[in-house]
Order: C-alpha cells, then sequence, then structure tokens
C-alpha cells in the first residue's frame, strides 16, 4: 500500500460560558491505532484551541493534501458539518470524508444528512477506519465494512450489515498520540470547569460502563474494559519526562468500577516514583465507595473529583436507571472532603415526570451535601438515548422542535417535567443561590479551591446561572 495523508479533526469552536478545551483524546487515539497499522502522514486538528473558523478547517485540509478527512462531531457542534464538507468536496474532490465523534454514535446515518460525506461510524472508532482506509487503498470497497453508515451511488444513506466488534484488550492500543498536538495551549485554556488551568494532560483509561441510565450515549457499551496499572504508569512517566506535567485528568466514564486496578495503580505509582496530581473531572461512581478507595486515591495525588448526584429524589433514580444511594452519597463525598478534596458536583432537573417535590428533593440533597461546587443542569435528551425515546412518545410536538446547534452547554432546549416552564427555571434559579450563596460554603470555596485568586472568572457564570437558570446537559 502507498503511503497516504490523514486530516483528523475534532469540530466545533469555543463556547462563551463555558470555554471547555481538552486534549482531543478521540482523533488522538485513532491516529495512534492508524499509524501503527499503516503508512501514513497524519495532521490533527483541535477547531477550539485557535477557535478557527470553518473556512480555516477546510484550508488546512486542503493544504495538507489530505486523502482522508476525518471529522469528529459532538451533537451541538455537528451543525458545522455541511459548510466544512461541501468545503473540502470543492477543494479536493477526490478525499473521502468519514464521520464520527459522539454525533454520528448518537444519530447514525442522519449525520450524513446535508453534508458532502461519504461515511459515518457509530461507536468505538480504531477498527472500522481501519477496514475503511483497507477498503480504501486496497481495491476493496465501503459496502464491505461492516455496519458503517454510508451514501450509495444514489445518494441514498444506507447502513452496512454486520458490525464491528468491541476491542476487548485495549492494552493492545498504542497510546494516544500526544506528538501530534501541542499540549502547551491547552495549560492556557479552561479545561473541565471549574478546573483552574494547569500544567495537565489528560488520560483516558477505560471505555464502557455497566450502568443503564436513561440519558446515556453508551457509545464503548456496556462491558468495562480498562487499561492495566502498568499501561496507565507508563504513560504517565512518559507524559511527565516528555512535557514536563505535575497534573493529570482522567476522562474515564467510571474510572472506580474496578477496585483492584485502583489499588494496582497505587503500587505502581509508588514503586516507580510517581508523584504528581490527579483529578477526576467527568465520572466516578460516588456510591461504591470505600473508605480505603478514597485514602488510596488521595495518597496517589487525588485533589479533585466530580461526584454526580443527578436527582436527589429516589423516584427519579429509578426512572433514571442511575439507581443511586443517595446516603452513600452523600457519606462519601462528606469523607472525601475531610481528606481534602475539592468536590464538584453535577444534578440534573427536569426529567420527564419530574414533579416539584422531586426537585426540591434536589436541592435539598445537594445543600445538605459538603459539595463545594454543584451545576444545576437542564436534562436533555440526546438521540438514540433511552430518554429520548421515553420523551418522544411522551412529548412528541418538544422532541420536534429541540435544537443542538451552539448548545454545548448553556441554553434550554426542552423541559420534560411535569411543571411549566417558568417554574423549571425557577427552581434552577433557587437552587443556585441556596446552594452558593451558603456562606459556610463560600468559605469553603474560597480556601480549598486549587487556585483560590481565578475564582472571579467563575462569577460570570454563577450570576448568570443564578438569575436566569437555564443550563442543559
Amino acid at each position: 500500500m502507498k503511503p497516504f495523508r490523514i486530516f483528523l479533526a475534532n469540530v466545533g469552536k469555543r463556547q462563551i460560558e463555558f470555554p471547555l478545551v481538552t486534549p482531543p483524546m478521540g482523533i488522538m487515539s485513532l491516529a495512534a491505532y492508524i499509524r501503527s497499522r499503516f503508512d501514513a502522514d497524519i495532521l490533527l486538528l483541535n477547531q477550539k484551541v485557535p477557535n478557527c473558523p470553518n473556512s480555516r478547517v477546510v484550508a488546512m485540509a486542503r493544504d495538507f493534501n489530505a486523502d482522508v478527512v476525518g471529522l469528529s462531531a459532538t451533537s451541538p457542534t455537528a451543525h458545522n458539518l455541511p459548510e466544512i464538507t461541501r468545503g473540502i468536496r470543492t477543494a479536493m474532490p477526490g478525499a473521502l470524508i468519514i464521520l464520527g465523534g459522539a454525533h454520528a454514535s448518537s444519530v447514525g446515518g442522519d449525520a450524513l444528512l446535508n453534508t458532502d460525506a461519504d461515511a459515518a461510524v457509530a461507536g468505538e472508532g480504531e477498527l472500522a477506519l481501519e477496514q475503511i482506509l483497507r477498503a480504501r487503498f486496497e481495491g476493496g470497497s465501503l459496502a464491505d465494512v461492516p455496519g458503517i453508515f454510508r451514501k450509495n451511488s444514489d445518494g441514498e444513506i444506507v447502513q452496512n450489515p454486520g458490525h464491528i466488534p468491541f476491542i476487548k484488550d485495549i492494552d493492545t492500543l498504542p497510546p494516544p498520540a500526544y506528538d501530534l498536538i501541542d499540549l502547551a495551549p491547552y495549560w492556557k485554556l479552561q479545561s473541565m470547569p471549574p478546573l483552574p488551568r494547569r500544567r495537565y494532560a489528560s488520560l483516558f483509561s477505560s471505555r464502557g460502563c455497566p450502568y443503564n441510565c436513561i440519558y446515556c450515549h453508551r457509545i464503548f457499551g456496556n462491558r468495562f474494559r480498562f487499561h492495566s496499572a502498568d499501561r496507565i504508569a507508563d504513560e504517565m512517566q512518559y507524559l511527565q519526562k516528555t512535557y514536563g506535567v505535575d497534573d493529570f485528568e482522567f476522562l474515564d466514564d467510571i474510572f472506580n468500577l474496578n477496585k483492584g486496578r485502583v489499588f494496582d495503580l497505587a503500587e505502581q505509582m509508588k514503586h516507580r516514583g510517581i508523584r504528581t496530581r490527579l483529578a477526576f473531572p467527568n465520572g466516578v461512581r460516588t456510591d461504591i465507595f470505600t473508605k480505603q478507595d478514597l485514602e488510596t486515591l488521595v495518597d496517589m495525588g487525588m485533589y479533585y473529583a466530580s461526584f454526580a448526584l443527578e436527582s436527589g429524589s429516589p423516584r427519579i433514580q429509578q426512572l433514571i436507571g442511575k439507581k443511586l444511594d443517595i446516603d452513600k452519597f452523600l457519606e462519601n463525598v462528606r469523607y472525601a472532603v475531610s481528606l481534602g478534596v475539592f468536590a464538584n458536583g453535577f444534578a440534573m432537573m427536569g426529567f420527564p415526570t419530574e414533579t416539584e417535590a422531586d426537585l426540591q428533593r434536589t436541592i435539598d440533597v445537594a445543600c445538605q451535601s459538603r459539595l463545594h461546587t454543584i451545576s444545576f443542569f437542564t436534562t436533555t435528551p440526546f438521540p438514540s438515548t433511552p430518554m429520548h425515546a421515553m420523551a418522544t412518545a411522551r412529548y412528541p410536538d418538544r422532541i420536534n422542535a429541540i435544537s443542538f446547534d451552539d448548545m454545548e452547554y448553556a441554553g434550554l432546549t426542552i423541559n420534560l417535567s411535569d411543571v411549566p416552564d417558568h417554574v423549571l427555571y425557577a427552581y434552577q434559579r433557587k437552587a443556585n443561590r441556596r446552594f452558593f450563596l451558603n456562606p459556610g460554603r463560600m468559605a469553603r470555596l474560597i480556601r480549598d479551591y486549587p487556585k483560590p485568586y481565578t475564582l472571579p472568572l467563575y462569577l460570570p457564570v454563577f450570576l448568570r446561572r443564578a438569575s436566569k437558570g437555564l443550563v442543559r446537559r
């Protein structure tokens, strides 16, 4: 096979309220895998870093003279795909254009609508992209790649029969291609809020989650697959030595599911003399922690973690499939904070059938907790989730009116609850005011925040939420 050039981009610009930017782990993993299988020249772009217009994305692909263009998008950023794919098709008529990411996983073949892309890949991308490239450059056909969505000769969107299995042993995957990005700009931009700016690198140490929360895409399936402690420690040492990072954030959906792995990693870090700070801004399951788990993580360097409550109502917990033990949640947050962990929280308001009593219970539990900060998001039913199906059956008119464009972390799109819009908004405002205007909590927040002098940066966010509510998740 002749060498080829592949351009991979994370599509979307930074949001005003939540200018969240983290290393593009998805396309970094794809790039690392592809160059382990092919003689390929690869260029990566995270559009959020330069915050460049779509025309610049097209120009970079054109100037790179890419044979293949892969575009990863979330549903809120997918509105950029028609313009970008049209531009690429005009500039490079013969290029193969592939869509992936959370949006393609969510909507499947509909990701190709109104675009000039050739195919879309849902779910885990490495093996599918490898087969697509072999079909492209070894005389095959996209029609032979199992499970992908593509446009046939008549321009119709079809899905190929079959499916490509998940990778069982993810330790067989090469480490993400950090060498293909410039890491330093990420240290000056906002990572997962409210984490402060710092010299960090991201780690994605597991895939899959066995829980059945109805609002989740479950892109990586229900089976929990994880990197070994040796593999994680190797990556940490490499990133520390190569880039001088002194902080790692784990972006797993549920890092702490396998307790043995946590203890093994602690031993590896101790044995190798790895000293660092650890943040868990995305996913730990709070009610399965033991005191020993939390103590071990703090000994490893954990200083920050996000604990997802979602709802303080036991009825809603059953409805949404999370089935969180709320008392255990409160106990473990309290103990983590006593160990010196800065505790951020997530809650969601506006679930199907949710009542004022349910909303009030979420506020009560959040305010009863020892969380330092929390986001009271508005529930949004993303396509292909069980909650979307529930909402479609219950409120078809509201679902049809939903628009994800440019609403990555702000902007209510739908109210699925049993209360009117103005009541839901009022409860969101009440939640933010009661939680954050507690003098004791304010004092703890200022005392315990890793970089308290940066807290004024978040004041506009609080003021908006306290006055309007309207923050979706």
